[in-house]
């Protein structure tokens, strides 16, 4: 019994001690203790924070892999297009193993005409001109690589070059007589973002309209435009930064097949609706009329080749509305060694505008006027193809109407001339105008031409 109420009183003792109240010390320290639990439990959380925000930090300092250039999204700058007929906005594209991407496009088009008053009868080896005609205007298809270090454009086939003033002959003797079935061939390399050099059959850089129908607003080209070349051989320098572009070149101008001509053309962006420019070239050898065949003559003129000629033009194009006006001046020196009797020079200056009243229906015009020095029957050459001394007025309407890559689009033009030499046909003699006898002034035309561009 005794060592039963030792126990029970031991357990006593011990419950009591463990419910007995904590001295102001034991608080102390137990209230530091917890202090020291939590702080190391904070340490944890914030170094296993850092922890992970290292390694979030290192993730994100690897490079992400480059994306791989989308194929076919170069942007085109070949062949130009006028303000009617519109490039296609889907050009069709393929890509090509160890080449890249190509692009491929097309113009399919006729035309025909009726005038008044057409050229006296041809006594050269070119056919004579006609009151009317149908023919195709373009048959002609291109591929180009638009992108990288080297890039290409090539165009192909038939055309026709129907020019105010002058004797309309076939496509098919056009193509023969002038720049044969490959018309266009170049190679570019771009040596950076700015510099760039373009070698082989090239665009002019001189003028206001491109060469084929389908390129510019209206159908026929302008009297102007036959004061210029249209495509030569050469090389070619482009430069381009911000809202200025220069290109220079050496070709062999009006495709005589020797590189003399020294051409270039400067032209500065005010804004997006504004641009002004000047483009000129001059020969800078002699090219002689008695080395050169009678198929490349029709191609190099003998005056044309052996001048100068510089042009200034302004753009304006905002919404539906473009103008462009041109100031243009020539000039020959004599030279009698290679067939130049005299001197000449000429001046032109023209008016182009076009108007698009809905997506698919446009009206486009043209207004020139041009002028050579010299007398009549002077031994000066005959610049214009009207006789020294003469001048040419004309003008030019072609409403368009187009639906998708269809268009179809009719043309009314005259042009008067004032200062032709006449001719007597009872003296064998013939005029430096129209009609058969070249003693008439003036020439209308009336055109419809209709095709399809992809």
């Amino acid at each position: 019994m005794l060592k039963g109420a030792a126990d029970a009183c031991n357990f006593a003792s011990h419950k009591s001690e463990a419910s007995r109240t904590l001295t102001p010390i034991d608080q102390a320290e137990t209230a530091e203790w917890g202090f020291e639990m939590k702080r190391g439990f904070v340490k944890s959380i914030v170094a296993g924070g850092a922890l992970a925000l290292s390694g979030v930090a290192q993730a994100a300092d690897v490079p992400a892999a480059p994306k791989a250039p989308e194929s076919c999204k170069a942007e085109l700058s070949s062949p130009t297009w006028g303000s009617t007929i519109k490039a296609n906005p889907e050009p069709y594209c393929f890509p090509v193993p160890a080449i890249g991407d190509i692009y491929v496009g097309a113009a399919l088009s006729a035309y025909g005409y009726s005038g008044t008053n057409p050229f006296p009868y041809s006594s050269g080896p070119a056919s004579s001109d006609r009151r009317e005609r149908f023919d195709y205007s373009n048959l002609l298809a291109w591929a180009q690589k638009a992108d990288g270090p080297f890039q290409f454009f090539v165009m192909a086939g038939g055309y026709a070059l129907p020019t105010l003033g002058t004797t309309n002959l076939s496509a098919t003797e056009q193509m023969d007589r002038l720049f044969g079935p490959v018309p266009i061939a170049w190679g570019k390399l771009v040596l950076s973002d700015e510099w760039s050099i373009q070698a082989g059959r090239l665009p002019t850089l001189i003028g206001t309209e491109p060469a084929f129908t389908f390129q510019n607003q209206n159908i026929q080209r302008g009297l102007l435009f036959a004061q210029e070349n249209v495509i030569n051989q050469g090389v070619q320098v482009n430069y381009s930064n911000g809202p200025w572009s220069l290109s220079v070149a050496g070709t062999d101008g009006f495709y005589s097949g020797r590189i003399s001509w020294f051409t270039g053309s400067l032209s500065y962006k005010i804004d997006d609706s504004n641009t002004v420019g000047v483009n000129g070239g001059f020969n800078a050898g002699r090219t002689s009329m008695f080395n050169q065949t009678a198929r490349y003559m029709f191609a190099t003129p003998l005056n044309q080749q052996n001048s100068g000629i510089i042009s200034a033009n302004y753009a304006y194009s905002s919404g539906p509305l473009t103008i462009t006006p041109y100031v243009q001046y020539t000039n020959v020196d004599r030279d009698v060694k290679i067939g130049i009797m005299g001197s000449a020079s000429t001046f032109g200056a023209a008016l182009l505008a076009s108007y698009a009243f809905t997506d698919n229906i446009s009206l486009a015009g043209r207004i020139e006027y041009t002028e050579q020095s010299g007398r009549r029957d002077s031994l000066a050459p005959n610049l214009l193809g009207f006789g020294p001394g003469s001048s040419a007025f004309s003008f030019t309407v072609t409403p368009t109407y187009t639906y998708q890559r269809f268009f179809v689009r009719g043309e009314y033009s005259i042009v008067s001339l004032a200062g032709i030499t006449r001719g007597d046909l009872n003296q064998g003699t013939v005029g430096t105008g129209f009609g058969r006898s070249g003693n008439k002034t003036d020439q209308q035309r009336f055109l419809i031409e209709t095709g399809f561009v992809f």
